[in-house]
């Protein structure tokens, strides 16, 4: 019985609540676990067919278990689901010499996690990039998925910014169905003669829903050699206020597309 309750846990995480609503409903409407083939298709096309399969598989060892209580707790699972996705998580991303005090994961690897979990809108900020191939082939699958992608650079020395190699070239030479922004150009100069403003900010954020905040340069040298700190956040406010934060940028016009 422990494997149907895991399973109904599983689907709790891995369904939309409507969703999971649906099937609650289906089976809360059959005889028995014989009837399972009606379920099926309340699952949707994009459900892993796998996770389906278990929770028949294991209903069926758990025959006892009643169609009113696999529709509650898979209820259940869900608003818990949904309660603990409110509260959200936070991962501490260190890349760098390992101390053994915190876990080290590479920049890299957590920043291709963030891209690969996009559904429908993505959002870096980066003062540079460039010299990133593992960033590029997730950002091409990104667009090839139909995500919105979106970046937000620092424009170069040529165009009044303060960085001399052209990241905005770059990667419009590598990815042009991204959408590049960059700070309106500042008509101020600082005392040195560089523009009194740029962007260092440096995250990714996923369909409001995931959050990388990083040290991290879009570069080679960010992901492979240097100490870099970054935290990882999933669910919660950060996420989606942070989405709607560099989204209202662009609807005001504060960066500008090129």
């Amino acid at each position: 019985m422990d494997e149907l309750w895991r399973v109904v846990a599983e689907l709790g995480l891995e369904l939309h609540p409507r969703r999971l609503a649906a099937v609650a409903k289906k089976i809360g409407s059959l005889k028995s676990v014989e009837e399972f083939g009606f379920v099926k298709t309340s699952f949707g096309p994009n459900t892993d067919e796998n996770l389906a399969a278990r929770l028949e598989q294991a209903w069926r060892e758990a025959s006892k278990v009643s169609s009113a209580e696999v529709a509650a707790a898979l209820v259940a699972a869900s608003a818990t689901a949904s309660m603990a996705a409110s509260l959200g998580s936070t991962e501490l991303v260190w890349t760098g010499p390992s101390t053994g005090l915190v876990p080290v994961r590479h920049t890299e690897q957590v920043l291709c996690e963030v891209i690969d979990s996009a559904r429908y809108r993505l959002f870096l900020v980066s003062f540079v990039a460039y010299e990133m191939p593992s960033i590029t082939r997730a950002l091409r699958t990104a667009v090839g998925r139909h995500v919105q992608v979106d970046v937000l650079l620092e424009s170069s020395t040529a165009h009044g910014g303060a960085v001399t190699f052209d990241s905005v070239k770059a990667m419009k030479d590598a990815l042009p169905s991204v959408n590049i922004f960059v700070w309106k150009p500042d008509a101020g100069k600082a005392g040195s003669g560089w523009p009194s403003r740029s962007v260092h900010a440096k995250c990714a954020v996923a369909d409001g829903a995931v959050a990388f905040i990083t040290s991290a340069n879009l570069s080679t040298a960010a992901m492979e050699r240097n100490m870099e700190l970054g935290v990882l956040i999933r669910g919660g406010t950060i996420p989606d206020n942070l989405d709607r934060h560099l989204d209202a940028l662009v609807t005001t016009g504060i960066v500008e597309r090129v």
